[in-house]
């Protein structure tokens, strides 16, 4: 098996906390190739030096083109750390796409807290786990 595909996605306002969180897990996240929209794919490559595959912005597709990988089965992990409290006018680009997530079976994790225990599982980086996949 070869590295895990990771997507890494930010509304505006939780920019500052997914740079964060990557900082931390930056050891991790150098094991994984990494992609992202736009700006916070630009954003964590300029503040680590971590390679980050960039699409386009969310709301110029970029959130479809990462729905994307997932419906081809390349995509591993999202962290996608939303914006709950501030409307965006893609948000049923954000739905997709954690519908997407939902329907393939792949990890998703929308808080520090839950990307902290992804990170941190024995599983997350072995490999000798490959989630179920649906068949349809």
């Amino acid at each position: 098996m070869g590295k895990l595909t990771v997507a890494l996605v930010a509304h505006d306002h939780k920019k500052p906390e997914l740079l964060a969180w990557v900082k931390k897990h930056q050891d991790v996240m150098a094991q994984c190739d990494l992609v992202g929209t736009g700006t916070t794919g630009g954003m964590i490559h300029d503040e680590t030096g971590l390679p980050v595959k960039r699409f386009k912005s969310g709301p110029l597709g970029g959130d479809q083109q990462i729905g994307a990988l997932i419906a081809e089965n390349a995509l591993d992990a999202l962290f996608f750390f939303w914006d709950p409290l501030n409307p965006a006018p893609h948000d049923p680009d954000v739905k997709a796409l954690l519908r997407l997530c939902s329907v393939w079976n792949v990890p998703v994790a929308c808080t520090p807290a839950t990307a902290d225990l992804v990170v941190t599982s024995p599983w997350f980086l072995s490999p000798q786990y490959k989630p179920t996949k649906p068949t349809f």
